[in-house]
């Protein structure tokens, strides 16, 4: 049986192999069916993470928000407590890199966002089932935040990261949404 960490590295390494060329065309693809949704458009508050190199783009997606008078909020890791905070984010510039060339808001600049508010959180991920269960990057920092939010949870992924099962443990939070380039997945 394929172990959470053996998908985990695989997918990496598939999604740091694909030509900027395909991954322009998937991202389009993302954000088109995104925008399509109805959880996009009836969310006035969205929790999104700022995209590394190998994880689909999120910066037009947030310009986009930024563009509908969406509010959009962005995490900030708490690795000692293992939690998640998340500020409003009005300009790119609101942003450090921390570790692991990681960017996150400055927490004493911004304005924290209960997640009460949030209506949409669009959360990341490498490996997905229909289930809405996902392989994320093993630190769990999603599962807690997400244990008690009642807002839509949604993940974007190409229909290469799709699996039949993911191996799920009992606190794994699944997502509402699993949406790919192809369009939702619908829950099984």
């Amino acid at each position: 049986m394929t172990t959470k960490a053996e998908y985990r590295n695989k997918m990496k390494k598939q999604l740091k192999q694909l030509s900027i060329k395909k991954k322009t065309q998937i991202e389009q693809r993302l954000s088109s069916q995104l925008f399509a949704t109805e959880a996009w458009k009836e969310a006035d508050v969205i929790g999104i993470t700022i995209s590394q190199k190998h994880e689909w783009n999120t910066k037009n997606i947030i310009e986009k928000a930024w563009s509908m008078n969406k509010v959009i909020c962005v995490p900030k890791c708490y690795p000692k407590e293992s939690k998640l905070e998340f500020y409003q984010l009005d300009s790119f510039d609101q942003l450090e890199s921390v570790y692991f060339n990681l960017f996150e808001p400055i927490p004493e600049q911004e304005r924290r966002i209960d997640k009460n508010q949030v209506d949409l959180m669009i959360v990341p991920g490498l490996v997905f089932d229909p289930s809405g269960f996902r392989i994320g990057y093993g630190g769990g920092y999603y599962d807690r935040y997400l244990a008690d939010f009642g807002g839509t949870t949604l993940s974007l992924a190409s229909t290469m990261q799709i699996i039949d099962t993911v191996p799920a443990d009992d606190y794994d939070i699944s997502v509402d949404h699993v949406l790919t380039e192809t369009g939702l997945l619908h829950k099984e």
